[in-house]
C-alpha cells in the first residue's frame, strides 16, 4: 500500500472524468468503514514509534519521523468522537498532505482502494449539524461507507485564522466591487466558511454551492432567469473533490456552455499534489492555489475582480 501516489499520470487520468479513488479504513473494533480520496494519501505504513508532545492536542497521539520527515500522528477515531483509545501497536497510519501540510491518521486497519463515479457519492443526510463529521457518504459492496470530513479536524487542531491583511483588503475597498459576484462551490462546510470571511473582509457578494452540481445549476439557473446576475459574475472558486460533481468537471461543464466558457474558475483545494497544476490546463481552469492561506486567496480574487471591471 506504500507510494499508493507514484504513478500520478495513472491518477489524473481520472481526473476530468468525474471519477475518484477511495482508500477504504476502520476505527476501532466496529465493522464500519470509513473513505478517504487517494489523490490525499502518499503513503500507508504500520504505525511506528511515536514520541508524545507536551501540552499537545488531545487527538494528537505523538509524532512519528516517516521518512526523514516528523508529522504529528492524530488519532481519526478520537478526532471524530468514537470512544476508547486506538492500539498504537497494531494499527496503521494514513499519511497525508492536505493544505500543504503533511501529517498521519492513525487507524485500526485498512482495507483496499476503489474506483468510483463522483455521482455514486452523495453528501450526508441533511439535520446531522455542525458536529458532523462527514463530507460525504456513499457504498461499496452493500455496505455504507462514511466519507470524512478531514478538513473539520485539522480546523479544530490549527484553528487557522481567516482574517485578511488590513492592506488588502483596503485595496479592494478603493476600488469599489460592489457590484461583483463570486460563486463558491465546496462541499466541506469549513472550508466555505474559510473563503466566506475573507470575501466578506473585501466587501465583494458571494453565493455559496456545496458541490459542482449544485454550482451548475445556480449559473444555468442565472442564464435563463436572471442573465443580467449572471454578467456580475467575476469569479468561480471551486474545490476539487466534491460529492455527485468534482471540480474538474464543473470546470468542463463551464467551458462547455457558450453562455460560462467565458466565467474565470479557480481551483482551490486541500490537495496540494502536483497533478493539480497539470489538471488545470487539462481541464481549461485558469488557475489553481492550494489551502488555505486567506492573504494569497484575498490577493487573487482581487486582481480578478479589478482586471474584470
Amino acid at each position: 500500500m506504500a507510494g499508493v501516489l507514484d504513478n500520478v499520470n495513472q491518477l489524473t487520468q481520472l481526473a476530468g472524468h468525474n471519477r475518484m479513488e477511495l482508500l477504504m479504513f476502520r476505527l476501532g473494533i466496529d465493522r464500519q468503514r470509513y473513505g478517504i480520496n487517494v489523490f490525499k494519501v502518499h503513503e500507508v505504513i504500520q504505525c511506528p514509534p511515536l514520541t508524545n508532545l507536551p501540552k499537545s492536542h488531545a487527538i494528537v497521539r505523538g509524532i512519528a519521523n516517516i521518512r526523514g520527515r516528523t508529522i504529528p500522528v492524530i488519532d481519526l477515531a478520537k478526532a471524530i468522537g468514537k470512544s476508547g483509545d486506538t492500539d498504537v501497536e497494531n494499527s496503521f497510519v494514513i499519511v497525508t498532505e492536505y493544505n500543504t501540510k503533511v501529517q498521519g491518521y492513525l487507524v485500526s486497519g485498512v482495507d483496499r482502494i476503489v474506483n468510483m463515479k463522483w455521482e455514486d457519492v452523495l453528501p450526508p443526510p441533511k439535520g446531522m449539524g455542525d458536529a458532523c463529521y462527514l463530507t460525504a457518504v456513499t457504498r461499496v459492496d452493500d455496505q455504507f461507507v462514511e466519507i470524512i470530513d478531514v478538513e473539520k479536524v485539522l480546523e479544530e487542531i490549527l484553528q487557522t485564522t481567516s482574517n485578511v491583511n488590513d492592506g488588502i483588503v483596503a485595496a479592494a475597498r478603493a476600488h469599489g466591487q460592489q457590484r461583483a459576484i463570486v460563486l463558491v462551490a465546496d462541499d466541506s462546510s469549513v472550508a466555505r466558511n474559510q473563503i466566506k470571511r475573507p470575501l466578506e473582509q473585501l466587501g465583494v457578494e458571494h453565493v455559496m454551492a456545496c458541490d459542482g452540481k449544485q454550482a451548475l445549476a445556480q449559473l444555468k439557473e442565472w442564464v435563463s432567469k436572471e442573465p443580467e446576475k449572471l454578467a456580475r459574475v467575476s469569479l468561480v472558486i471551486s474545490d476539487i473533490e466534491m460529492p455527485e460533481m468534482d471540480g474538474y468537471t464543473l470546470t468542463a461543464e463551464i467551458r462547455k456552455d457558450p453562455h460560462l466558457e467565458h466565467l474565470y474558475v479557480l481551483l482551490h483545494s486541500s490537495l496540494s499534489g502536483v497533478f493539480n497544476k497539470a489538471m488545470v490546463e487539462k481541464v481549461g481552469a485558469d488557475f489553481f492555489i492550494p489551502k488555505y492561506d486567506p492573504d494569497h486567496l484575498a490577493q487573487v480574487v482581487v486582481e480578478q475582480l479589478e482586471k474584470s471591471q
